[in-house]
C-alpha cells in the first residue's frame, strides 16, 4: 500500500474499504499489460462489492492476457476529505495508480441519484468532467447497467456507453482499444471504432433539438457512419457465458456478501411499471447442472456459508424446486444456506421458503404492488388477493411470524379506494396470522410503500409523477389508517422518488445541474443522512432547470423521447398498447406461458445473437 495512503487510513471509518488485498483479488504486472481498466463503482466499496455484475466484469477481464481491470469505489466524506487534504487522487485498489492512468474508466449506472458521485470521482481522480475537455492523455470514460437506456443526462460527461449484457462486448471494446493504442490513434479516432461496435453509443456524436416551449424535439447523428439507434447487446446462451470461479472476499461487512449464481436472465411477466422487466429481456434460464458446478467453485473459493440464487425472480427458474432441493442436501451438513432474493405470490412460494428455511424462519417478503385488483389489472401485476391470504396462510402455519408487502403509491389511475386496498389487505394478512399462527411470537406485518416513479422503456413513461404535496398526502393516509398493534409502515423519502423521476425521464439539458449539485456539495443523494434537496434546489435554479417539467409532466404520445434512440429491443408500439391495455384495465399473460405478446425482443436476433431492428417487427 502506498505509504501516503496507509498514513490516512487512521483518519476515517472502516479503513478496510481502502487496504486492498483481498482474499482473490487480482494483481496483474502493470507494465506487461496492454489494456487497462478501472471498474468504478459510485458509491462505497460496501455496496459495490456486492453487486454481481461487477464482479463477472472484473473475472471477465482479468481471464484475458492483455487485459487487467481494477476497482475503484467511492470515497465517504471523511476519505474524500482527506484526499482532497492530502492532495492525492482517487486510485485503483488493487495497483493503488491513479485512475488518470488508465485506458479506460468504467462506471456502472445503476440508479439516478448516484450520478452527482460520478462527477465527484472524476474530480478527484483530476479527470475532466466534460468528454469534451479532455486530452488525448485523458483515459476514455464509459459506461453501462439499466441507467444507461436513458443516459442523456450524463451524455456530456461520458466519452461512450455501452447498452445491454458486457459479457461479449467487453471483448471487442479491449480488441479496438489495444488496436488503437498500438496504431496510435487519435481519441476521436478510437470513438469513431467504438461507435461502430454494436450495443456502444458515443453521445458526442449525436446531436439534441428542443421545440421554442422547451419540449424535446429529437436527436441525430451528426457523425457519419454511426447508427441513428443504438440497439443493446444480448447473450443468447448463458450456458455459454464466462462466470466468475472465485469472488474477491472482502475485510469488512457489505452488501450481498455471499456466493451469488444468476439462474436466469430477463422477466416477461410484464408489470407496466417495471423497467427492468423489459430491458432484460428476452429470458434465459442457466442449466441446473452448470449452477451446481459454480457454486461449487466459489464455496471452496470463498469460504461462504450462504448461496444465492439470482434473478429478477428466482421462484420462475423452471428447475428451481429440484435444484433448491439438490444444494440443501449437498449443503446442509456444513452450514451453508440457500437463500432466493424474491418470490412470487402463490402457494409454491411457501414451499420452497420452508425447503430452504428449516431450522429459521424469520420472515417473508412479497409485493402485490397494489392495493385492489382493478389497479393490479392497470400495472398488470397477475395476483389476486386470494393468491396472498394463501400464501399468508401457509406462511404462518408453517412457523413464520412475519411477512413484509411491498406496495407502490401514485400509480396511473390511482384512487383513494385503492389506498383503502392496502389497509384492508395489511389488516386481513394480520388477521390470517392471529389464526394461524404456530408458536408463541405475535404475528407482524410489516407495509413498505415506495412512490411511483416513470421510467424509461415502460408503458407508463409517458406518466408524470404525482407530485410531492400529493405523495405526501398518500402517505399521511395511509400512516393513519396503519396504526394498530401489528402492523408497521414504512415509506420512502418524497423528495429522493421526485429526483430518481427528474432523472429517469431527463434529457441533456440536466447535465449542468449536475455538475452544480456537485459543485454545492451533493453526493451519496441516495443515502438519507447526505441528501439535500435545498442544495439541488438551487442547482436547478442557478442553471434555469425546471425539475417539474421532467418529473411530473404527461409526455404526449407524438413527442419525440430523449430516450427514443437508445433501444433495450422491446418496441415502441409494444409500449404504446401496453399503455392501451393498462387504461383498459386488461391484462397481459406472460408470453412463457402463453402466446406471443409481440414485444418484438424475440424476433429480431440476427446471426450474430444482436437485437437489429426492433422498431421493424409488428404483432
Amino acid at each position: 500500500m502506498d505509504r501516503d495512503l496507509y498514513k490516512l487510513l487512521s483518519r476515517v471509518s472502516k479503513p478496510a474499504r481502502y487496504t486492498n488485498n483481498e482474499i482473490n483479488a487480482v494483481h496483474k504486472d502493470w507494465e506487461k499489460t496492454a489494456v487497462k481498466i478501472a471498474l468504478a463503482f459510485p458509491d462505497v466499496y460496501e455496496v459495490g462489492m456486492g453487486h454481481l455484475g461487477f464482479k463477472i466484469l472484473y473475472a471477465i477481464i482479468n481471464n484475458r492476457d492483455d487485459a487487467l481491470a481494477e476497482r475503484a469505489y467511492a470515497p465517504w466524506v471523511d476519505m474524500e476529505e482527506q484526499l482532497r487534504s492530502a492532495g492525492m487522487p482517487l486510485a485503483a485498489l488493487e495497483s493503488g495508480k491513479p485512475l488518470k492512468e488508465f485506458d479506460l474508466v468504467g462506471f456502472t449506472l445503476q440508479y439516478e441519484l448516484s450520478y452527482t458521485n460520478i462527477l465527484n470521482m472524476l474530480d478527484l481522480a483530476g479527470i475532466p468532467r466534460l468528454a469534451a475537455e479532455r486530452s488525448e492523455n485523458d483515459p476514455l470514460i464509459m459506461a453501462g447497467g439499466p441507467c444507461a437506456y436513458n443516459v442523456e443526462p450524463l451524455a456530456d460527461f461520458l466519452d461512450f456507453v455501452v447498452l445491454g449484457e458486457g459479457e461479449e462486448v467487453i471483448h471487442e471494446i479491449i480488441h479496438e482499444v489495444r488496436t488503437a493504442k498500438d496504431r496510435e490513434l487519435s481519441r476521436e479516432e478510437i470513438l469513431e471504432r467504438l461507435a461502430q461496435v454494436p450495443g456502444v453509443y458515443v453521445p458526442s456524436f449525436y446531436q439534441a433539438e428542443y421545440g421554442e416551449d422547451g419540449s424535446f424535439a429529437g436527436i441525430s447523428p451528426v457523425k457519419p457512419g454511426v447508427p441513428e439507434k443504438v440497439t443493446k447487446r444480448v447473450v443468447k446462451d448463458l450456458s455459454q457465458t464466462e462466470y466468475p470461479k472465485e469472488f474477491v472476499v472482502p475485510y469488512v461487512d457489505v452488501v450481498h456478501d455471499r456466493v451469488m449464481v444468476e439462474v436466469l436472465r430477463g422477466c416477461t411477466r410484464g408489470c407496466r411499471f417495471c423497467q427492468a422487466g423489459m430491458i432484460y429481456r428476452p429470458v434465459r434460464e442457466r442449466d441446473p447442472e452448470l449452477l451446481k458446478g459454480q457454486i461449487r467453485q466459489l464455496i471452496e473459493a470463498t469460504g461462504y456459508d450462504e448461496i444465492s440464487l439470482t434473478s429478477l425472480s428466482s421462484g420462475d427458474y423452471t428447475c428451481i424446486e429440484p435444484l433448491v432441493e439438490e444444494l440443501v442436501a449437498e449443503y446442509k451438513d456444513r452450514g451453508v444456506a440457500v437463500s432466493l432474493p424474491s418470490l412470487r405470490i402463490d402457494s409454491f412460494a411457501v414451499e420452497l421458503a420452508q425447503e430452504i428455511e428449516k431450522a429459521r424462519k424469520t420472515g417473508l417478503t412479497f409485493a402485490p404492488e397494489a392495493g385492489t385488483q382493478r389497479l393490479r389489472d392497470v400495472i398488470n401485476k397477475n395476483v389476486t388477493e386470494e393468491n396472498l391470504y394463501e400464501v399468508a396462510r401457509g406462511a404462518f402455519a408453517a412457523g413464520w411470524h412475519s411477512i413484509k408487502l411491498y406496495f407502490m403509491i401514485g400509480l396511473p389511475t390511482e384512487t383513494t379506494e385503492d389506498l383503502d386496498g392496502i389497509v384492508r389487505l395489511a389488516h386481513e394478512v394480520l388477521r390470517i396470522g392471529r389464526e394461524n399462527r404456530t408458536g408463541t411470537r405475535r404475528p407482524e406485518v410489516t407495509i413498505s410503500v415506495s412512490s411511483f416513479v416513470p421510467k424509461a422503456h415502460t408503458p407508463f413513461q409517458w406518466y408524470g409523477q404525482d407530485s410531492k404535496e400529493t405523495l405526501r398526502e398518500k402517505q399521511a393516509y395511509l400512516r393513519q389508517r396503519l396504526r394498530r398493534p401489528g402492523i408497521r409502515f414504512n415509506y420512502h423519502d418524497v423528495e429522493t422518488s421526485f429526483l430518481e423521476a427528474v432523472f429517469a425521464r431527463g434529457d441533456r439539458r440536466l447535465g449542468k445541474a449536475i455538475a452544480r449539485a456537485v459543485d454545492l456539495g451533493c453526493r451519496f443523494d441516495g443515502w438519507d443522512e447526505h441528501f439535500n434537496m435545498e442544495k439541488w434546489e438551487q442547482a436547478f435554479a442557478d442553471t434555469g432547470v425546471d425539475p417539474h417539467f421532467y418529473a411530473n409532466r404527461e409526455l404526449p404520445l407524438q413527442e419525440p423521447l430523449p430516450w427514443d434512440h437508445l433501444s433495450p429491443g422491446v418496441s415502441k408500439r409494444f409500449l404504446l398498447n401496453e399503455r392501451r391495455a393498462a387504461y383498459d384495465e386488461r391484462t397481459t399473460k406472460d408470453c412463457r406461458g402463453a402466446q406471443c405478446t409481440g414485444c418484438a425482443v424475440c424476433f429480431v436476433l440476427d446471426v450474430e445473437n444482436q437485437l437489429v431492428k426492433g422498431e421493424e417487427f409488428h404483432a
